[in-house]
């Protein structure tokens, strides 16, 4: 049974969502506040937290960071009532998987929830058929782990900056087009947010790049997108 947690303040929404995740036989628990909701999901095994941004005593976007710094990798759905297009690269650079804005319809919420568990569950799968072990060089990278070495030293990457560099790499010369990442490491069409991924890949050649102006690694496709370079 899917263990998940919502981390929501409106009563009203909180039942609304209980009894329908219950509906599809999940395990779930609910929480009102920040703080707590932070606790919970650093400490107990989940297989989806739905946070909400707006919540007394920590926000959601601190309590996404928070969780990503100290490798808790729980799938995370973010609930806002913002629609500001800030506010939604905000939650998916912070390391949420999803996001969805209030008002919102359940069945498009349950239809989220099902493509993040399945989506995971699929990952699973391939982990146990791929390449656990990935080397270039002086870059390692371990999926069963999820850590990245570079010369030895462990580089300090969020899930969606590892899961790029993985895909990318486990497929080196095939070139990504922004929107096919967008779909493949979201896992939903985020039709506009093709700068989201512009940024990850930066932050991702400043940390594995020796000069990220002049990448080894992972190179840029023109016309295109991105690609890991086949000719290590």
């Amino acid at each position: 049974m899917k263990k998940i947690l919502v981390v929501e303040d409106d009563p009203n929404i909180n039942q609304l969502l209980l009894l329908h995740l219950q509906d599809l036989n999940y395990q779930v628990e609910v929480c009102d506040n920040g703080k707590r909701g932070f606790e919970k999901a650093r400490s107990e095994e989940l297989d989806l937290l739905v946070l909400d941004v707006m919540l007394p005593d920590m926000d959601g976007i601190s309590i996404c960071q928070k969780l990503r710094a100290l490798e808790v990798f729980t799938p995370i759905l973010m609930l806002t009532a913002k629609s500001e297009e800030i506010d939604k690269i905000m939650g998916l650079e912070s390391g949420a998987d999803d996001y969805l804005t209030k008002p919102f319809k359940i069945r498009e919420f349950l239809a989220r929830v099902k493509a993040i568990l399945r989506r995971q569950e699929l990952m699973r799968l391939a982990s146990t058929k791929e390449k656990s072990m990935l080397r270039f060089g002086q870059l390692e990278i371990d999926l069963e782990k999820r850590k990245v070495l570079f010369d030895n030293k462990r580089i300090e990457l969020t899930p969606k900056e590892f899961d790029l560099l993985y895909l990318m790499a486990k497929n080196p010369g095939r070139s990504y087009s922004r929107g096919e990442l967008l779909e493949l490491i979201w896992g939903y069409d985020f039709s506009g947010y093709e700068h989201t991924v512009n940024a990850h890949i930066n932050r991702l050649r400043a940390k594995i790049e020796a000069d990220a102006n002049n990448p080894s690694y992972i190179l840029t496709t023109w016309g295109v997108g991105y690609r890991f370079n086949d000719e290590l």
